[in-house]
């Protein structure tokens, strides 16, 4: 189906329904975020719900059931029109092999039209939980339930596992869990406890092993690459993680990152520079002491703790700033 067309759908469908979903879904709702839904998971935590229903759909977007899904929208549209237009857009032909195979279930992976029909389906798990007083956080298909115990846990565990079954959907087993709040992740972010025992927003262990991974790439010795512009790359990467990782609570996490990014991109520097003596000639240009240039000109084969001694004192915190790195702990 024609992007313009799924727009146009998009339009007249999306100011009639979105105002009834569930207060506790923020995926792809218009004045909704990713933010929204961490810090109302957060409060949830902050009341007492210290345990978690955490449920993970088996590629949901994949298996959505094309008939389900059409019963779920002939309920709240009336207009036959439009309904064969969105099961033209479902069931819109695939390339298989060469030849073109019709599909009778999942989305088309990155439309316009895919959300929205996906929280359409999603919220009659969204009001069943309501309807039963749970307290609740959905993006998308990511749902956590926060409950006040485990064995209340279990229960929930059951019921959704009965209600995505209604929708002939599968709960991924290996990645659902009825845990400790603050032991589970939620779209990148976890929880933590201070010494006050306030729970606190951190960053979970994976998506910061990740971004270091993406660094590392960008500043790798032999990249080749200018460190202007490796500085450019790493300052988009940084940007974008800060804009969404910046509720996260652990100012002392964002400190030890910006050490390590600048320390990879001394690294970097002093790998360009190659032989000793254009080591020395650089660094004593640059107002380190003779003696420590010398010493680092004679250390060629250690980078790593050259960096992070030598060249302190000429690519400083404040002479990456001016390249235009922006600190995570500011």
């Amino acid at each position: 189906m024609d992007r313009l067309i799924q727009q146009m759908i998009l339009q007249v469908l999306g100011p009639r329904i979105d105002p009834t979903f569930s207060e506790w879904s923020f995926g792809f709702r218009p004045g909704r975020s990713g933010h929204d839904a961490i810090l109302a998971a957060h409060e949830m935590i902050r009341s007492g719900r210290k345990v978690v229903v955490d449920v993970d759909l088996k590629t949901f977007f994949d298996l959505v059931q094309h008939d389900v899904l059409m019963e779920r929208l002939s309920r709240r549209i009336g207009d036959k029109v439009l309904l064969r237009l969105i099961r033209g857009y479902l069931q819109a032909g695939i390339l298989a092999g060469g030849l073109v195979m019709e599909r009778h279930e999942g989305t088309p992976q990155g439309g316009p039209l895919s959300p929205l029909l996906a929280n359409i389906l999603l919220d009659e798990i969204d009001q069943e939980l309501e309807r039963r007083g749970h307290r609740f956080v959905r993006y998308a298909d990511d749902c956590n339930v926060y409950v006040r115990s485990q064995r209340a846990g279990e229960r929930v565990m059951s019921l959704l596992r009965s209600l995505y079954g209604r929708l002939r959907l599968e709960v991924n087993e290996q990645k659902s869990a009825v845990a400790p709040a603050h032991s589970r992740k939620f779209l990148g972010y976890d929880f933590w406890y201070a010494r006050s025992g306030e729970v606190r927003r951190g960053v979970a262990g994976k998506t910061l092993a990740t971004f270091k991974s993406k660094v590392r790439e960008l500043t790798r010795r032999k990249r080749g690459m200018s460190l202007k512009r490796v500085v450019e790359d790493v300052s988009v990467l940084v940007r974008g993680w800060k804009n969404y990782f910046g509720l996260a609570q652990t100012r002392g996490v964002f400190r030890d990152l910006d050490k390590w990014i600048r320390h990879r991109l001394r690294v970097y520097r002093l790998s360009q520079w190659k032989r000793g003596r254009v080591i020395f000639r650089e660094l004593h240009r640059l107002g380190v002491p003779t003696e420590i240039a010398r010493s680092a000109a004679r250390c060629q084969n250690g980078l790593w703790r050259n960096s992070a001694h030598s060249l302190n004192a000429a690519l400083t915190l404040r002479y990456f700033d001016q390249l235009g790195i922006p600190r995570l702990a500011d």
